[in-house]
């Protein structure tokens, strides 16, 4: 298939990182009363929740392709609970007692696990993903896009400022997103392209909205 984005820059870890660092700060920008158990964004999630999601996503990219033979039929066998019926479903839940610094430690955390693992791996390795069967890059970049949009959550239920850099956005887009257009703002396209804000001159992305995580030479 064609790559309307041949000439694109990956993804790299160090985007992991930056998205990470831009996370935290954001986090740690909200006043010392800030209400946690508030809805994120357009979430049914709670904001403390929706961070808990952001930790148990990195997590589980890490080890998506973490192992010396990963699985690429289906996700590693966590098991997941759901404590709250509207809020998500996780296979790791941050200590509520630790406070945000805790919460912060481990979006570091797992952050840097995803980032070291795909800084080892070959470009050759493949992981299961229900989007597409991906690489590591390919899980950098869904690692990067789920802490973009998720601290945009939080940052919209906590009423705190998020803009992330145009370049990361880009990116991000053009690993995921091959579809969408590059002629509009980077951040305003993800959020439009994962059903959480209008573009101009397009429909906005309801329901089931979902990025291409095979990479390109694998689509065929």
């Amino acid at each position: 298939m064609p790559d309307a984005f041949a000439d694109r820059t990956p993804v790299a870890p160090a985007d992991v990182d930056h998205a990470v660092a831009l996370a935290v700060a954001v986090f740690q920008s909200a006043p010392t009363d800030a209400d946690w158990d508030s809805a994120a964004g357009p979430l049914t999630w709670t904001c403390w929740e929706t961070v808990e999601h952001l930790i148990d996503d990195l997590v589980f990219y890490a080890a998506a392709i973490s192992a010396p033979r990963p699985w690429t039929q289906h996700y590693p066998p966590f098991a997941w609970t759901q404590p709250r019926t509207e809020g998500p479903s996780n296979s790791l839940w941050a200590d509520r007692e630790s406070g945000l610094a805790g919460l912060c430690h481990l979006v570091e955390v797992s952050g840097g696990m995803l980032s070291a693992v795909v800084a080892v791996k070959g470009p050759d390795v493949r992981g299961f993903h229900s989007y597409g069967v991906s690489d590591p890059e390919g899980f950098a970049a869904m690692g990067v896009i789920e802490t973009l949009v998720h601290v945009d959550d939080v940052a919209r239920g906590l009423g705190l400022a998020f803009e992330p850099p145009a370049d990361l956005c880009a990116r991000v887009r053009d690993r995921l997103f091959p579809a969408v257009p590059k002629d509009t703002d980077p951040w305003r396209t993800l959020l439009w392209a994962t059903g959480r804000a209008d573009l101009a001159g397009r429909d906005r992305v309801v329901g089931k909205w979902r990025w291409e995580s095979r990479p390109e030479a694998d689509r065929g």
